[in-house]
């Protein structure tokens, strides 16, 4: 699904305009941000959790030119989906 096929889906089951689904979406994006930059989990009930982890900085070789590089420390966003939803797309896979 793209980006635009999911906001009409959404739009469509919040039944709210797109001005609307956009600030929540928009809101639910920043609010995962600022969280995850102060290293907080994000935990959604039936759904699942938003955990930021770190991953310090390493070399790597370019396979081309064999040139050394130093990737810098970042944070990256890890999901674990939840029960509720496991169970979900397990009733309901995919045809």
């Amino acid at each position: 699904m793209e980006h635009k096929q999911f906001f009409a889906t959404l739009q469509e089951h919040l039944g709210k305009d797109k001005k609307e689904v956009d600030n929540l979406y928009s809101g639910l994006l920043q609010i995962i941000k600022e969280r995850s930059l102060s290293m907080d989990s994000i935990s959604i009930q039936g759904f699942g959790v938003f955990e930021p982890r770190k991953k310090l900085e390493r070399v790597t070789v370019n396979p081309a030119t064999g040139k050394r590089m130093l990737i810098p420390p970042r944070i990256v966003l890890t999901f674990k989906p939840g029960a509720v939803l496991k169970s979900r797309i397990k009733e309901n896979p995919a045809q």
